[in-house]
């Protein structure tokens, strides 16, 4: 049975589904974020320091230490960032969920409702119908 909360139902269903393929698009993420921080950390410890050599030796070992630094702190990054984002998205699925409750609440009293003047009308029906039944017989 169609409510004037049905299709306001449907469309905060609706709202409520794109929300949650969106956190888990951003769970996604931020799995993929935290991964390549790992990549990141496992081979800053497999770089060797040079105990001996040349300048041009150290210089390059020093250069690669930085670079791999400034990618653990990119990564860091990203992995707040995605972390933000799983949180923002957490909180509008929370606010599109309550939404769809309450319409789904208003529809669900609005049948509840019609129910009952439907089984009112029923009711009178019988009654009238009993009425016309119970004069014919006298």
């Amino acid at each position: 049975m169609k409510t004037r909360y049905s299709s306001l139902t449907l469309v905060k269903k609706n709202l409520v589904d794109k929300s949650e393929r969106t956190l888990q698009e951003y769970n996604k993420t931020l799995a993929r974020a935290k991964d390549a921080l790992s990549v990141s950390l496992q081979e800053l410890n497999t770089i060797e320091v040079p105990q001996s050599g040349t300048v041009s030796q150290i210089k390059a070992s020093s250069t690669l230490f930085q670079f791999q630094r400034a990618q653990i702190e990119h990564n860091r990054q990203w992995v707040d960032f995605a972390q933000n984002q799983v949180n923002q998205a957490k909180e509008e699925l929370k606010k599109e969920m309550i939404e769809y409750e309450k319409f789904k609440y208003l529809e669900l009293e609005e049948l509840k409702k019609l129910a009952k003047e439907l089984q009112i009308a029923q009711a009178k029906e019988l009654d009238e119908i009993a009425l016309l039944t119970f004069k014919k017989r006298i």
